[in-house]
């Protein structure tokens, strides 16, 4: 995966998660607090076995999945953002 497809990806599933305004604000709160990634990191799967881990992963993949249009493969929340930038 290039860098692009990752930031368009990453982007896709915060907007799926939070909205576009709350997607702006995680964003906005990233890069203006203080983060210490390598915590984060330390920290983030803790106290999860790896059977917890790959039973989380499978479900967020079969939610995903699920927001996604039948027609084009879209997640919903994308197609009203698409209508609203190009009216732009």
């Amino acid at each position: 995966m290039n860098d692009t497809t990752l930031l368009n990806s990453g982007q896709r599933t915060l907007i799926d998660r939070f909205g576009v305004v709350n997607t702006e604000r995680f964003i906005y709160l990233v890069n203006t607090e203080p983060f210490d990634y390598t915590k984060f990191r330390h920290t983030l799967f803790e106290g999860m076995s790896h059977e917890d881990i790959c039973r989380e992963a499978k479900q967020a993949k079969i939610e995903a999945d699920e927001r996604k249009t039948p027609r084009t493969g879209t997640p919903y929340s994308l197609i009203g953002l698409r209508s609203f930038t190009s009216a732009m």
